[in-house]
């Protein structure tokens, strides 16, 4: 069923006053990309793509390749783990994932006795290595593996200061620890400051630049494809780089781009049949950045159908929060908030047109999103996301009530609607629906009940969130944050409150490292959709900025890496 409304005359809502109401305009810059992406989601357009249909075949005599070198390295633990490594960080892993789990699985078991042949267990590169992939991979491998490193006084011994690919192992190693990892807490702070003063003249520039990017952006809270991309190019200046490894990461990165490239071609020709820049001024216009968040939760070939629906299901939620938080009145929001719990098509009738408009591409998607579930059997998803829209509505009509009113909550009170706020048990949940046989009715139960991932996944988003965007939201007119609110109760200063927040948010990290120690309580994929859903808050809100409300510089580039500039072959 498509939903009709009356085209949208040019006097709708426009910046400033509208009908003699003074409406919290945000004032969110223009779209970056406009039309751009549209060009690929043309069939002549396919004609024009180098890789896409091209070199599929090529890529499957490399994986045959690859996989000989994962047999060769079988009774080799330490050339196993550097394979290893080098896979998962030129972005190829995905298609080795057995062999890895079973070759990880086997180096687990047998870990206390590797002091042997190529493995030397005074080697910090070594140890931190086989920690960190272990632990990536769920195995509870014990952080007391780091005691050799200490000399009798309990320190850190001094000859590890010159190891700079040691350190940097560690560094890495570190950010995979939990509630109790007491010696890691230590470590972090000596690696970090070992490595900020290294002497780049006595070290490559190839392991120079990687010391520079990990500082920035730790490997495990890093977008897969995005470090990819870099690791990628620091590998290809390594002068021991495998040329199998390296022409199979090229030509895969690129094939998955214009993939890609096709389904942002898709979803931007949707975005523009909505007509977002007319029919929603107020709004952000970001689809192409939205893709962009949703490719950082799966970017895999299979889930392309996943990622469809929740990029384009979430950018329909960016579009209500932005008409709960910077254009509805309060007296517009309530019967909207009505219908869209009533979830029918008379419930419209009497809404303002921008909310018709709105409602009526909502009910059109969900329509088209619960027929295809039809044919695969799986209706029942199509319950969870409505579910889910209808409560999210909810969570940002009591937040703006707060705001209309002028009522200002104790941070007691605000955190908990906070974190629902953010919108990301609405875009977990979405995230399952287009997803495979891997998710059942389970998957979805599991997120609703007492989660303890996607809560640190909320934590981390709602305080990292706050912490960059409190200044300009306040600007504007915004209900106080959790910064404002922290600094009011604790006679605190702003900075004091950032940190505490910041405190938090490296806490709920531990808490998603717990979660993917097995036995896992979830499928592995429904896990990392949501550690990935964190990792792109760590990315678009890192270093105190705000990389998707304000797209023009950091996140463009972002965008021009993944989804326009090929790799050169």
């Amino acid at each position: 069923m498509s939903v009709q409304v009356p085209a949208i005359p040019s006097s709708s809502p426009s910046k400033g006053r509208s009908g003699g109401v003074e409406r919290p305009l945000a004032e969110f810059h223009a779209s970056v990309w406009g039309d751009h992406f549209i060009k690929y989601a043309s069939p002549s357009y396919s004609t024009k793509f180098k890789f896409l249909g091209r070199v599929e075949e090529q890529v499957e005599e490399l994986k045959g390749e690859v996989r000989k070198m994962v047999i060769n390295a079988v009774d080799k633990p330490s050339q196993m783990l550097h394979l290893i490594d080098q896979i998962q960080r030129l972005g190829i892993d995905y298609h080795f994932e057995q062999e890895i789990d079973a070759q990880l699985e086997r180096i687990h078991k047998s870990y206390s006795q590797l002091d042997h042949g190529d493995f030397k267990g005074d080697d910090l590169h070594m140890v931190a290595l086989m920690f960190r992939l272990l632990r990536q991979q769920g195995f509870n491998i014990s952080s007391e593996v780091f005691n050799n490193f200490k000399d009798n006084e309990g320190n850190f011994k001094k000859s590890l200061i010159t190891d700079v690919r040691g350190l940097l192992s560690l560094y890495e190693a570190c950010h995979l620890r939990c509630h109790g990892d007491a010696i890691l807490e230590e470590a972090l702070p000596f690696a970090i400051t070992h490595l900020e003063s290294i002497d780049e003249r006595k070290v490559s520039t190839s392991l120079a630049k990687q010391v520079s990017h990990a500082l920035k952006q730790p490997l495990c809270k890093g977008l897969p494809r995005f470090e990819a991309r870099h690791y990628i190019i620091f590998y290809q200046e390594e002068p021991s780089h495998d040329e199998v490894l390296l022409t199979m990461a090229k030509l895969d990165f690129n094939l998955l781009q214009e993939q890609h490239q096709k389904e942002l071609g898709a979803i931007t020709r949707w975005w523009k049949n909505i007509d977002v820049a007319r029919k929603f001024p107020f709004a952000r216009d970001k689809i192409a950045e939205m893709f962009f968040w949703m490719v950082g939760v799966y970017f895999q070939p299979e889930f392309a159908v996943a990622r469809n629906i929740l990029t384009r299901v979430t950018a329909l939620i960016s579009i209500l929060d932005d008409i709960y938080d910077a254009y509805g009145t309060l007296e517009e929001l309530v019967p909207y908030t009505e219908a869209i719990e009533k979830w029918d098509v008379d419930a419209m009738d009497g809404l303002p047109e921008y909310m018709q408009a709105h409602y009526k591409e909502i009910l059109n998607l969900y329509d088209e999103i619960g027929s295809d579930l039809a044919t695969k059997g799986r209706s029942y998803r199509l319950t969870y996301a409505k579910e889910a829209m209808k409560k999210q509505a909810k969570w940002y009509f009591h937040e703006a009530k707060w705001f209309h009113t002028g009522y200002t909550p104790t941070l007691e009170e605000y955190i908990p609607l906070a974190l629902l706020t953010t919108g990301y048990e609405a875009l977990s949940i979405t995230s399952l629906v287009g997803m495979g046989d891997v998710v059942t009715r389970d998957a979805f139960e599991w997120l609703l009940g007492d989660c303890k991932i996607l809560r640190a996944s909320q934590i981390i988003c709602r305080f990292m969130d706050d912490i960059s965007s409190h200044k300009f939201e306040q600007k504007r007119g915004h209900v106080a944050s959790s910064v404002e609110l922290f600094m009011k109760e604790n006679h605190a200063s702003e900075q004091e409150a950032e940190e505490e927040l910041q405190k938090r948010v490296v806490d709920a990290w531990k808490d998603i490292n717990e979660e993917f120690l097995r036995p896992i309580t979830a499928p592995m994929p429904v896990l990392t959709a949501i550690l990935n859903l964190s990792r792109v808050m760590d990315l678009l809100y890192s270093n105190g900025g705000d990389h998707y409300t304000h797209s023009k510089t950091e996140l463009k580039e972002h965008i021009t890496s993944l989804f326009v500039s090929p790799l050169p072959i």
